[in-house]
Parts: C-alpha cells; structure tokens; sequence
C-alpha cells in the first residue's frame, strides 16, 4: 500500500475489517486493523459483531436496535472470535446474541434485533441544529496536526493520522484544551470514499463511528482534557444504537452527542444522529468508565 494511503483505500481497508470471515455455522472471524496497535478499539467489535448477526437473518430484515457490553479490553495483536445465538425469529422480527472472544474469553457480548419494514405511527425531533455545515468546518485531523506540538498525550503519534473516517467537529478546540463547558458537541461525519450500496456495511459503518465524541462529552463539564491519557482514564462499560431510517454513511451526518450525568468513576452520554436533511437516522447511548488519576473528577 502507498503511504499516506489514499482515502480509497483506507475505506476499502474499513470495508474488508468489516467484511466478516466465515468460521462454520454461525461462527464468524473478525480480522485485525492494519497497523493497529494495542487495544482495541470499541467501535470495531460493535461493528463487527453487527455484521456478523446481519449474515444470520434474511436480507428484507434490517437491524434497527442492538446493545452491547463491554466485558473486556481485545488486543490488536489477534483477531476476534464471534459466535451467533439464533434466538428468535418471528413473523416480523429476528433477535440474535453475539459473543466475541480473544483467547476463548469474552470481551463483548450484543444483543441485536431485526425486522421487517412496516407502516405505522411516525413522528420524530423536529429540529436539526442550528451548527455549522461540514464545508466550513477543517477536519478534525487538520486541527489536531495544527495543534500537535502542544498535546502531550501519551498516544501523540496517533494525533492527525489520515482515517477512513472524516469528523469535523464544531468545538474542535475543546476536544484538544481543558476547561469547562456545556456537555453537548457537534460532530458532522462521513467516510473519505464512497461505500457500496449494501445497507449493511452502512449500518456497520454507523456503527463503527458512533463510539467516538460519545462518552468525551462527559467531561465538558470539567477542566480536564479528553484523551490525556495522563490526566483521565476512559473505558466504554455498554453501547446501544437504534437504527430509524435508512442512511448512508458517505454521505454527511451530524452526530449530536449530550451528557446528562456523571458521578461514580462513571460517564453517561447520548447521541443522536442525523442526516443532513433533518432526518434522525439513528440514537445511540453509551455509559463509561471515566477515573481521574491521582484524584476525584
């Protein structure tokens, strides 16, 4: 591969980490990041545990809703087991069970459910906020190359590496400087490249993106600084995502993530998610575990 990569490839590499292995019946391997070093990062076994269930249930039955629990931190160094438990299916509705393990231990479990599309009731948040558009915005890897000579944190060579996913977050100064503020962010999102068509690598995609700027927002609040890895010390504990309507996730979507509580060596936050002619396409919550070192938060 040419480096620095082209977005091209860096949506094909996400595609392909997406694109689950077969390993028997109902078993499905997970492949590893390219460069990935380390832990895990969350967003990948959600995806990948989504797109493991979506191969068991017929293809007119699109996930709307799945929760996950965090059992365990995965290592970047193996790639991931994921085993699927038929649970239900229905007339309209499938449920499935994921178990994803590394070394025959768990490190997630999720739940997702599936349905038939139907007509009924319709109503959902009439606003869409009233933030900046994507194209007045600088990517969030610019700003973080902009800023890197003065962010210590201890993952530095990471800062404003090129992603098969572009954020352009509306306070983007306050993701990288301490101090406190209201715990709600705007963060516009798509890939760098085009996806194929499959709703399910879009719903994957979605997936994958919605545990990041989630749990951060919690410390708005705060005068801390998220990602210093020195000051606080952040885990995902569970993630639950609602899928409403249908989406592409090349295509702009605005990620408005708030915290209403915090305490306990705990953060909670919630995200809604919409695309950019209003629609809310997708809800997301997420509880964290958020230790300040050396001291209270």
């Amino acid at each position: 591969m040419q480096y620095p990569p082209t977005p091209e490839q860096l949506v094909a590499d996400l595609v392909l980490l997406l694109d689950m292995e077969p390993r028997g019946t109902d078993r499905f391997e997970g492949r590893r990041r390219k460069g990935g070093v380390g832990r895990v990062y969350g967003g990948q076994v959600i995806a990948q545990a989504i797109a493991a269930a979506e191969r068991t249930v017929p293809e007119d039955r699109a996930a709307h809703s799945l929760h996950a629990y965090f059992l365990r931190g995965g290592s970047e160094d193996l790639p991931i087991d994921y085993a699927i438990m038929r649970d239900f299916d229905g007339r309209s509705f499938s449920n499935r069970r994921v178990v994803a393990t590394q070394r025959g231990e768990p490190i997630l479990n999720l739940t997702a459910s599936f349905q038939v599309p139907g007509t009924g009731l319709s109503h959902q948040s009439t606003s869409i906020s009233d933030v900046p558009q994507p194209e007045d915005l600088e990517s969030d890897n610019v700003v973080s190359r902009r800023y890197s000579d003065e962010i210590s944190f201890p993952h530095q060579t990471k800062i404003g590496m090129p992603g098969p996913i572009d954020y352009r977050s509306v306070e983007a100064l306050r993701w990288l400087e301490s101090g406190k503020s209201p715990p709600i962010a705007h963060t516009w999102f798509r890939t760098v490249a085009p996806l194929p068509d499959d709703p399910r690598v879009h719903r994957a995609v979605l997936a994958y993106a919605s545990d990041i700027k989630l749990l951060g927002t919690s410390i708005f609040p705060h005068d801390y600084r998220w990602g210093d890895l020195l000051s606080v010390k952040p885990a995902s504990l569970d993630h639950a995502i609602w899928f409403h309507e249908p989406f592409r996730a090349d295509e702009w979507l605005l990620y408005v993530t708030e915290s209403p509580w915090a305490g306990h060596a705990r953060g909670f936050a919630s995200g809604r998610i919409f695309s950019r002619d209003g629609r809310l396409v997708a809800s997301v919550t997420q509880e964290g575990m958020i230790r300040v070192v050396g001291g209270e938060g």
